[in-house]
């Protein structure tokens, strides 16, 4: 599958801030966040092609939760870094390494395409329920505690970036811009000779990414609406249990 590529950015339109960001803090409470959900979207793509009659990630070794397994050395940990430290914190793109299926075992091609091809985006969605949830109950456990335990501050952080890093992996992967999963649902819904057509822009996938990333932000962050619009209903949904600034 492609990989768990995802952009991390501060909201185009300026947000309120109800806490000055400690950078150093957050790079160590975001990075984390951020390699698990990668890995959480590459380990879904494996078991759902296992699922639909697909062996290969588990015949490579790569149906597992083990990082080290998922980690591109510049995907993973060149590139994030550099553009982390590189913007101040305000941008950060990445991806693991994509776990590798053959379509052609799915016992019925397009529905097991179009699952496999979801499975990480409804994996991100879920870790964000799961986040909001946590967070939750880490307000409740804090709020009765009568005073700031600062290990439940930063753990409740941790997960309000879960929230944000999950929604932006989800859509992200969602546009329909091959290679990403988006473009492989979107296909089957294509008459096929558009589709074939459709999926030779595959090669210039990457290049198309990264001109919408840097000359096109506008256009980048329309298609990333549903991250923003979803991140602030679970701001204010947090909000009466936050123990402490939310990160964006």
């Amino acid at each position: 599958m492609t990989p768990g590529w995802g952009p991390v950015r501060f909201l185009p339109h300026q947000p309120r801030i109800r806490g000055q960001p400690n950078f150093v803090q957050d790079l160590l409470l975001a990075l984390p966040v951020l390699l698990f959900s990668m890995v959480a979207h590459e380990y879904a793509h494996g078991r759902a092609a296992l699922a639909q009659g697909d062996h290969t990630a588990l015949a490579l070794g790569r149906l597992t939760f083990n990082p080290i397994k998922h980690i591109d050395p510049w995907l993973t940990i060149l590139l994030p870094l550099m553009l982390w430290f590189g913007s101040g914190g305000r941008l950060v793109f990445g991806g693991a390494k994509p776990v590798p299926v053959n379509p052609r075992n799915y016992r019925n091609y397009r529905r097991g395409d179009i699952i496999v091809s979801s499975a990480g985006i409804v994996t991100n969605l879920a870790l964000v329920g799961l986040c909001v949830v946590l967070g939750i109950a880490l307000g409740i456990v804090g709020g009765a505690v009568g005073h700031e335990v600062r290990a439940l501050v930063l753990l409740q952080r941790m997960l309000f970036w879960g929230i944000w890093l999950n929604l932006l992996l989800a859509f992200f992967n969602a546009i329909p811009i091959p290679p990403l999963d988006g473009s492989h649902i979107l296909y089957h819904f294509l008459p096929p000779e558009l589709g074939a057509t459709y999926r030779k822009l595959s090669r210039y996938g990457f290049l198309i990414l990264l001109m919408l990333l840097f000359f096109f932000r506008d256009l980048f962050f329309v298609l990333l609406t549903p991250a923003f619009v979803l991140y602030r209903a679970a701001e204010a949904l947090m909000e009466p249990y936050a123990l402490g600034p939310f990160p964006l």
